[in-house]
Parts: structure tokens; C-alpha cells; sequence
């Protein structure tokens, strides 16, 4: 094995990967076959053995979508790498595989931590080689970081009479598979894998947590900025529906199929691109499709699936502002606007009233924005985990990030912590939305929880109890704060 070119064997031919500072990556790695031809909107096939070594140095081809439209396509940098292999994944791994030394990520008998990067992007967008995430960090600190591509918009959660759904998650569940199947081959511990991820990643995790065909897979979970969503199928094919009368044809696979792929995207982003998590119109959805997930994640994570998964999760203080400030929803929000946005949102005045005398110093666009991402991240995260605590479920885990970026006011916004998990502050990518001055010594902080995590089950703090204690990490040094905003939050329960 050369020292520049690491080579390791797994189940489908050998890999050669690129190697710098003790760390090997290996990029492109099919887990699955071309979702084309026959295979387009069909759950993922195994991908096929090959001869010879194959090299393993650049990303592999990325699902096919469109950038994030102006302006949040200057904050959220997404490359796009042509190809058909979209369903690839990489491996970070220390080098080499084997290794003595007390270090937290010491491989022992059963081989190091591993962690599995799922990306968000609103189920439209993403992917494994956005530079933010980059896994080197990981790998420099004992984990086998692997990050992996999946199916996203129609293509992945499109909903037919003819195809399966949730071919996206199915996707995921395939790449944990393979995870299960040939970590080893990269140091990794098949039996102490960690899955992790942001928006649409996440939800995508807690939908993990809760099915059936993804039961052992992994053993811990980390959720940022998400938590269980789906909908009925009536529901979320509507998004289908809305793009098949775009096109003038009708709303099965076997008619989507046909149509050209550029085509395809137009009218999806035609139809999709004015939705945000927040003020959302056609947005895609986790289906309850009776087979990936029999019922809503909620209910069946409230019901103890998953229970033996030890979990971590968090939200960032200033979510909504992502989709609001760049946009200008602050400053167009007016009284009147908000309270019928609130209606809109379903709600209750009640609620609504307490933000709204707790926040006298606030737009009316700014409290609409707290209230709808408490609605829809921070107080499903908390009812989550006292479910898990009375259900006397493994070990939870709560953090908040609030760090706030300087950069057009965003302050602790949406994805914000990624460049800190990551420890990749450094990259002009991370800066896009941190701005050049962000703490190091925060983003050591935060990304040394997560390795503790992945490797012990603990990230350094106080597991969910009465207290309700959740770590904050920033502004200022991090610190264990014991049920924050507990006024808002008590008033949802009302």
C-alpha cells in the first residue's frame, strides 16, 4: 500500500482513496445502483462488484436538483457533480485502519466509532460534497465519518399509485446497510454507528428511529434542527400532483419516467421554490406508506421505537431567521399580517399572546418567526424527549446553539452550527454564513461533544431530566442552562 494512495477491500472490489495528514478519504463510493432505465422511482439495488481497484478520490455524482434560488444561494453553497451514480457515499477514516494509543477514538477490539452524515436542504436539495462537510475533523479525532447522497425531490419523494414512497429514506437505509456491511474495511465498528443530521436530514433521522426496516442499523442518533414529520399519503402526494399539472400529464412513475429529466426539475422547482419549512406551500414529505413507516414517527417514537437508541438534539436559537431576514419577511410582516399567518398556522391565540408580551422589543415578523419554529422544531424536541423519559427510554441529550453570526443579521440562525459540528470554519463555504471571525474555540466545544457522543453515548453534559438542563453553546462559553424560555414553552401546553 502506498502512502499517498491508501487501498482497502470491501464486499463489492477494492477502493483506492487519497491520503493527507493521517487522515484517508474515500469519495464516490456506489452503495447503490443508478436509480435509471429500469431502477428510476424502484427502491435501490445493491451496487455491483467491480475488477480491479477502483479509485475513490473525487465526489460522486450528486442527486439531481437545482441551487437554492437567490439570495440563499450565496449563504448555502451547493455543488453539483453531473453523473447518473448518484446513490454514492465517503468514508473519512484515520490511516492506518489499526493503531494503539489511549486517544478517545482508540479502534479497540471492535474497531472505532462511526459516524453517518445524512445533509438537509428541504428534501430538494444537498449533498455529501458540500465543502462544510467535510469529515477530515472527524477522522483527525478517531471517527470513521461517512456521508452519503440520497434521492431527494420527486425523484426520492414523489408519491405514485405505481412506485414505491419514501425512495429517499429508502436510499438511507440502504447506505446504513452497507455501512453495517463493510465499515470494517475502514476501522469502523459496525456495531457503534452513529446517524446525524440537520432539517431535512434530521426529520429524515427520526424517521429512521421510528422504522421497522431500519431497526439495529445504528445505535446512537443525533438530531439538529429537526424532529418527527411525515404525512399521509393523501397529503403528500399533493406536491406530486401539483407538478404532474405543470407537465399535463398524468401523476404516476410510469409518466413522470418519461419525461425529460431537465424538464422534470423545472417544473418541481416551478412548483416547490417558494416554499421554505416556514411558509411553505408545495414542499415535500415523508410519507406513512404502511411499509417504511407504518404510522405517523411521532406516535411510534412517542410508543418507544427506537427506545434503546441513546439520542442527542438541539435546535439554534434564531431558526427562522435563515427564511426570514434574506427574504425580508421581518420587515413585511406587519400586526395584521402576523395574525393572520398565526390563523393560518394554526396557532392558538393563547400562545401567541405570551411570545407577544415576552417580546415587546420584537417585530411582529420576528415573533412570528419564534413562534412558528418553536412550533415546528423546539417544542416537538421537548415533548420528544420527556416521552423518552418517562417511557424511561436510553440516555437523551438537549443542546441549543446560539452563537450569533454577524452576517445580514442571522444571528444564531438555521445551519449556522454546521460549520461548528464539522470543525470546519476555516473553508470560504462555512464563512458564506459564520462570517471570517467565528470562534474556534467554540466549534472545538461543539464538535468534541458530538465525538464524545458517537464515541461513549455521553457529550459531556447532564442526560434530560425534570430540570429539563440543555446546553448552550454560545454566545460566550458554553454552559448547562435549566429549562429556558420555560414560559413559552409552558404556554403550548395549555
Amino acid at each position: 500500500m502506498s502512502e499517498h494512495s491508501p487501498e482497502t477491500r470491501i464486499r463489492n472490489g477494492a477502493l483506492r482513496g487519497a491520503l493527507k495528514d493521517g487522515v484517508a478519504a474515500f469519495l464516490g463510493v456506489p452503495y447503490a445502483q443508478a436509480p435509471v432505465g429500469a431502477l428510476r422511482f424502484r427502491a435501490p439495488e445493491p451496487a455491483e462488484p467491480w475488477e480491479g481497484v477502483r479509485e475513490a478520490t473525487a465526489f460522486g455524482p450528486t442527486a439531481p436538483k437545482r441551487p437554492y434560488a437567490p439570495p440563499l444561494d450565496a449563504l448555502l453553497p451547493d455543488p453539483e457533480v453531473a453523473g447518473d451514480d448518484c446513490l454514492n457515499l465517503n468514508v473519512w477514516a484515520p490511516w492506518p485502519t489499526t493503531g494503539g494509543g489511549s486517544d478517545a477514538g482508540d479502534p479497540g477490539e471492535g474497531g472505532r466509532p462511526v459516524m453517518v452524515w445524512i445533509h438537509g436542504g428541504s428534501l430538494i436539495h444537498g449533498s455529501s460534497a458540500v465543502p462544510v462537510y467535510d469529515g477530515t475533523a472527524f477522522a483527525r479525532d478517531g471517527v470513521v465519518l461517512v456521508s452519503i447522497n440520497y434521492r431527494l425531490g420527486v425523484e426520492g419523494f414523489g408519491v405514485f399509485p405505481d412506485a414505491p414512497a419514501n425512495l429517499g429514506l429508502r436510499d438511507q437505509i440502504a447506505a446504513l446497510t452497507w455501512v453495517r456491511e463493510n465499515i470494517a474495511a475502514f476501522g469502523g465498528d459496525p456495531d457503534r454507528v452513529t446517524v446525524f443530521g440537520e432539517s431535512a436530514g434530521a426529520i429524515s433521522i427520526a424517521a429512521l428511529m421510528a422504522s421497522p426496516l431500519a431497526k439495529g442499523l445504528f445505535r446512537r442518533a443525533v438530531i439538529q434542527s429537526g424532529a418527527p414529520s411525515a404525512r399521509s399519503v393523501d397529503v403528500a402526494r399533493r406536491t406530486t400532483e401539483a407538478i404532474a399539472a405543470r407537465l399535463r400529464v398524468p401523476a404516476t412513475a410510469e409518466a413522470f419516467a418519461a419525461v425529460d429529466p431537465e424538464r422534470l426539475l423545472a417544473a418541481q422547482t416551478a412548483v416547490t421554490g417558494k416554499g421554505n419549512p416556514i411558509l411553505s406551500r408545495h414542499t415535500f414529505h415523508i410519507t406513512v406508506d404502511g411499509e417504511v413507516l407504518p404510522d405517523h414517527p411521532g406516535d411510534l417514537l412517542a410508543d418507544g421505537a427506537s427506545a434503546d437508541v441513546e439520542l442527542l438534539m438541539g435546535t439554534n436559537t434564531d431558526e427562522y431567521r435563515l427564511w426570514f431576514v434574506p427574504g425580508g419577511h421581518t420587515e413585511k410582516v406587519g400586526s395584521l399580517a402576523q395574525r393572520f399567518l398565526l390563523r393560518k398556522g394554526r396557532i392558538p391565540p393563547r400562545v401567541a399572546k405570551v411570545y407577544r408580551e415576552g417580546r415587546t422589543r420584537e417585530k411582529p415578523g420576528e415573533v412570528l418567526g419564534v413562534l412558528a419554529a418553536d412550533k415546528l422544531l423546539r417544542i416537538p424536541q421537548n415533548m420528544y424527549a420527556d416521552f423518552r423519559l418517562n417511557g424511561r427510554a436510553a440516555a437523551t441529550y438537549l443542546y441549543e446553539f446560539g452563537w450569533p453570526s454577524p452576517v445580514q443579521d442571522l444571528r444564531a440562525c438555521h445551519a449556522l452550527e454546521l460549520g461548528f459540528v464539522f470543525d470546519t470554519l476555516d473553508r470560504p463555504e462555512t464563512r458564506a454564513l459564520t462570517g471570517p471571525d467565528a470562534p474556534q474555540d467554540l466549534a472545538t466545544a461543539m464538535h468534541t461533544a458530538w465525538v464524545a457522543f458517537a464515541t461513549t453515548g455521553d457529550p459531556g453534559w447532564r442526560a434530560w431530566d425534570p430540570a429539563r438542563p440543555v446546553m448552550t453553546f454560545g454566545p460566550g462559553t458554553p454552559s448547562l442552562v435549566e429549562a429556558p424560555r420555560e414560559a413559552e414553552r409552558l404556554a403550548w401546553e395549555g
